[in-house]
């Protein structure tokens, strides 16, 4: 019966294609045609291979996140992966329907753009300067943009290569069309050369950023504008036109160098083909099977988020550095534009897993910036180091790297500039240099002196106006940092480091307050600031939480805060409450002083970094079941596939790497150990590519928003009755296996020797 089925099915796709001209009625037609019907065969087996091979990218919506809920939207650049040109359509967030301009480049993610470019239309100069364009119609994707602009609809449409963009624009209008090109920041000037080149240069925070521009068609007019130190451009054009550019640090003639090496021709659609197949390749590395439409669409553009920073900018054999202004010849990529504090967490171990070459590149880079500069940067911008937030966490992910096998750079060099930081540098928060007197007071006594409500700052390194001194979150952040650095001293034989910032690393101990169960402010005579509230202390205290977030970033040594908490069930009470406390004031009160707690369960604060790792301590407390449940719970709540699906600032992968790795059903919760805490995944199915030309698998058959709950695992058919997994068996290729039901099991991973390590002591190497 079957096999007749499918001879009349081939019949009649004989039929309908015209291959033959017999109603497919009889077996014999099939035998008439075997060689049209082997042919169809092909075509038919080639379709559904197709339709089984859908791109992944094809989930990605860069206006996921497009408007934030407090703080900054996240923006949709359209760009390679981690590489120089990033673009964007500026307005204030997605629910603006006007753009004002497009930047050829983001120089820094959240900080600085450079160059604006904007078609437009109409007869009044005065007007045309200012005007922002009505969008109408738009496609985003992370290698594509289109649109239509102003109430004509004028057509514009990108496509990036590395260093280099290429704008097409149709104007429904034949004539008064003109492309605007401005100076974003402190100074520069914008020319026209001939009647098809434009040539650029913007001063931006000490240093030079260059373009060179083609167009296809004659500039008709050119229209100059001076503001301040700034020349801009308003150049007519035809109905019609292509604008082709590239962007160099180095200077106008690299950066001509650039364009005709990137995108020689005028063949848009050859740009925007290599832009897809750039962004193919990296969304194919994972592969996910069950889950929701909308799973699948939060997932792959948080993975694309994943790729927004570092950038490279060698240009071709070289690139400048703002770390000592010099242009230096290098074979080897050279990375900026990173947030330390919010990627050592969870984009950097992401990209360990999935490029850890391109990692070690990354972290040579900063070696390098140490050696120009003198100083391991902190937040590695375009210009030179930014020194925001807190802690010296480049030692976080070096050492995360280092021991998990990534060694293909000079730790001896690297754990100089990272010992330097630590205790010859000043450790406050927005600043670097050498170390003020809050430094040697913290070098003696073990924690930075809190300053009492009223008493007026008199250090005048400390940034007063809003920073202040965040003096517990800097003993509690540097005390993981060290703990880092004495677990690379011990790799380089240095005994009496190693003992210097073991010591160190427990100095978080020094900052909690038994009788209040809180990690607590002191003053500079070691007496606790009693009028410190742990719901509403700001700055003043703590790094963009409260003392709730706070009490639990001692990622090295869980063990000794659990015991200084009373004991592990103490320490789990403790946690559910942080999910169930009250904010202790409305909303907008509590915001005044806490606007980076956005995504609040209790005063859980799902919107920013130092929150991501919290959900996964039961796993430590002998109820993993409790990690699945609130895990599943966030994704769900606060991670959506809609404007408002990002609970906080994005900062660059800082926060979506969190989303890949818990959808995926795993996180790295401690820098520096090379083990993978296990959750809840949402797929029924996940397949990791790795470079080793291995597969990890996640298998889940049964995972369902029901099924959140984890009943047994096995890794390789071998049962696993511990929340966690070693880093070097993922490298291996294995398959861990997750039996998923909708009741807890409450005795799965629960016993005190399944929970993953966390103490001081614990050896890094022991887990290789």
């Amino acid at each position: 019966m079957y096999i007749q089925d499918a001879i009349n099915i081939l019949a009649d796709i004989l039929y309908q294609a015209g291959l033959t001209n017999q109603y497919p009625t009889k077996t014999n037609i099939i035998m008439k045609n075997f060689n049209a019907v082997f042919a169809c065969l092909l075509l038919f087996s080639s379709s559904v291979v197709a339709q089984q091979k859908k791109s992944n990218l094809s989930y990605v919506d860069p206006t996921i996140g497009g408007v934030g809920l407090i703080l900054e939207p996240t923006r949709p650049t359209i760009q390679l992966p981690n590489q120089l040109i990033r673009v964007f359509p500026v307005r204030k967030d997605a629910l603006d329907d006007q753009i004002s301009y497009f930047p050829l480049t983001v120089a820094s993610h959240r900080v600085i753009s450079l160059f604006s470019f904007m078609p437009i239309s109409g007869s009044s100069e005065s007007v045309l300067w200012n005007k922002k364009e009505v969008y109408n119609y738009e496609v985003l994707t992370p290698y594509y943009y289109k649109s239509e602009l102003g109430d004509d609809g004028n057509l514009i449409e990108f496509s990036p290569s590395k260093k280099s963009g290429f704008f097409k624009v149709g104007f429904k209008g034949s004539t008064n069309n003109y492309l605007r090109l401005g100076i974003l920041n402190e100074g520069g000037e914008i020319s026209v050369t001939d009647k098809h080149i434009i040539t650029g240069t913007e001063i931006f925070k000490g240093m030079k950023a260059f373009f060179y521009a083609e167009t296809d068609g004659d500039i008709l007019q050119v229209i100059s504008r001076s503001r301040a130190n700034a020349k801009n451009l308003m150049v007519k054009v035809p109905k019609n036109i292509s604008f082709k550019y590239a962007i160099s640090y180095i200077s106008i003639d690299q950066a001509k160098q650039n364009l005709k090496k990137e995108i020689p021709d005028w063949d848009f659609k050859a740009v925007k083909n290599t832009a897809y197949k750039e962004w193919d390749k990296v969304m194919s590395q994972i592969n996910v099977e069950g889950g929701t439409l909308a799973q699948k669409r939060v997932f792959y553009t948080s993975l694309y988020r994943c790729y927004e920073r570092m950038v490279d900018i060698n240009e071709y054999g070289q690139y400048y550095s703002a770390y000592d202004h010099w242009v230096h010849k290098s074979d080897r990529p050279f990375f900026v534009d990173n947030w330390i504090w919010d990627t050592y967490i969870a984009l950097g171990p992401l990209q360990m897993i999935l490029n850890p070459a391109k990692e070690a590149d990354k972290i040579n880079s900063y070696i390098t910036m140490y050696q120009q500069s003198g100083w391991m940067p902190s937040f590695a911008l375009i210009f030179g180091d930014w020194p925001a937030m807190t802690g010296n966490h480049a030692a976080s992910w070096m050492a995360d790297a280092w021991f998990k096998g990534i060694r293909n750079f000079d730790l001896k060099t690297a754990y100089a500039g990272l010992r330097k930081n630590s205790l010859e540098a000043t450790l406050l928060p927005w600043n670097n240099g050498p170390a003020t007197v809050l430094d040697s007071f913290y070098n003696k006594h073990g924690y930075m002196p809190g300053l009492p409500y009223g008493e007026p700052e008199t250090v005048p390194q400390v940034e007063n106006v809003w920073e202040k001194r965040q003096a517990v979150s800097v003993t509690l952040e540097n005390s993981f940092s060290d703990w880092n650095i004495g677990n690379l001293a011990v790799e380089l034989n240095l005994p009496k480091d190693q003992d210097l910032f073991m010591t160190r690393s427990k100095n978080y101990q020094n900052v909690f307050r038994k009788d209040k169960g809180f990690m607590w402010a002191k003053d500079k005579d070691g007496k606790w600031i009693d009028d410190m509230n742990p719901k509403t202390a700001g700055r003043e205290f703590f790094t963009e939480n409260n003392a709730y977030t706070y009490n639990w970033v001692v990622k090295h040594d869980f063990k000794g805060l659990f015991d200084m908490m009373g004991g592990t069930k103490q320490a789990e009470n403790k946690l559910d409450q942080l999910f169930r406390e009250d904010l202790g004031a409305p909303k907008f009160t509590f915001w005044k002083t806490q606007p980076d707690a956005s995504g609040l369960v209790g005063q859980f604060v799902m919107g920013n970094e130092p929150s991501f790792h919290i959900p996964y301590l039961y796993n430590y407390m002998g109820a993993p079941w409790k990690t699945q449940k609130r895990i599943r719970m966030l994704l769900n709540t606060w991670y959506i596939d809609n404007l408002f699906g990002i609970p906080g600032d994005e900062d660059g992968g800082g926060m979506t790497s969190f989303v890949v790795f818990s959808m995926m059903g795993f996180f790295p919760v401690t820098a520096g150990i090379p083990i993978y805490n296990i959750g809840s995944p949402v797929f029924t199915k996940v397949t990791i590519n790795l470079p080793n030309d291995k597969k990890f698998t996640i298998n889940a058959p049964a995972s369902s928003a029901e099924n959140k709950y984890i009943q047994s695992a096995a890794i390789n058919g071998t049962p696993l009755n511990k929340p966690w997994f070693t880093h070097a068996e993922l490298l291996k290729g294995c398959t861990l296996t997750l039996q998923m039901g909708a009741r807890p099991n409450k005795i799965w991973g629960s016993k005190p020797e399944n929970a993953p390590p966390s103490a001081i002591n614990v050896n890094p190497e022991s887990y290789k």
